[in-house]
């Protein structure tokens, strides 16, 4: 901050310049105290930050602002709370987190290989009907899968909502039989 702001500041809070020396050190560890009630991370930072910004404003604030000063300061102090809240929650610590013992890849790919398998061989125990259906329901992707399952729909002779509640019906069929599947496998490791 520069000088000529801590004078403008000093005259702000009091005409009186012992006075507002006084005003000035009892308003710092009012705030410092606000900052750490609010568990912010460095509540001395925090308070230098307010005199920065309210040293900013000060020489208009001085002719415009109406009221105690200090209640300037504590509307200023509010607003950085809040950023530092806002930025908080940005940021997750990972220090408390124990990472497994397995490269994640090798785990990964094992579980991908179990779904597959047991994929396969839960289609099979479709009929084959339910097998055919739910393997052309999900064969496209993009614009060719919306188009596909209208052309899958009209040759059904049923509506697209018909054929959307049939592929539910036969997924969660699926799912379930992949769900017990897997646990069976990790049953037998």
């Amino acid at each position: 901050m520069p000088p000529e702001s801590f004078d403008e500041i000093l005259a702000w809070l009091d005409r009186d310049r012992e006075l507002a020396a006084s005003l000035y050190v009892e308003l710092r560890h009012a705030l410092v105290k606000i900052f750490a009630w609010n568990h912010c991370a460095d509540p001395e930072g925090m308070t230098d930050e307010t005199f920065d910004r309210v040293a900013k404003q000060v020489h208009d604030l001085r002719f415009t602002f109406e009221g105690d000063p200090k209640l300037f300061f504590y509307g200023v102090a509010k607003n950085l709370i809040r950023e530092h809240q806002r930025k908080a929650k940005l940021y997750v610590s990972i220090d408390d987190i124990d990472l497994p013992n397995n490269p994640p890849e090798e785990d990964e790919k094992e579980s991908a290989d179990l779904r597959w398998e047991c994929l396969e061989a839960c289609l099979r125990e479709l009929p084959t009907g339910k097998r055919e259906l739910i393997l052309a329901y999900y064969a496209k992707e993009k614009q060719a899968k919306i188009d596909h399952r209208a052309e899958l729909a009209r040759q059904l002779g049923v509506s697209l909502e018909t054929l959307r509640v049939r592929a539910y019906r036969i997924r969660a069929t699926l799912e379930a039989c992949i769900e017990r599947c897997l646990r069976s496998a990790s049953s037998v490791k």
